[in-house]
């Protein structure tokens, strides 16, 4: 895969994440499951599915944009 592609999904991936943070679809649904809100597992899901996304940045994208050997090197 090309890096341009590659930059390309990285930003949809974030830009996903971003627009669903805030579950606007759960707004005054008073449904529970387990005692809890429907909403509030919504965020603990959100927040295990943006953790596997950053780790999976972190593993292989997280020098895009910058020259690390250049400031290395000094």
């Amino acid at each position: 895969m090309t890096r341009k592609r590659t930059d390309f999904l990285w930003v949809l991936a974030f830009a996903v994440l971003v627009a669903l943070a805030v579950p606007w679809f759960l707004w005054r649904d008073a449904t529970t499951v387990a005692g809890l809100p429907l909403w509030l597992w919504w965020h603990i899901a959100w927040m295990a599915l943006a953790s596997l996304t950053f780790y999976g940045f972190t593993r292989g994208a997280w020098d895009r944009g910058v020259d690390a050997e250049a400031i290395y090197r000094g």
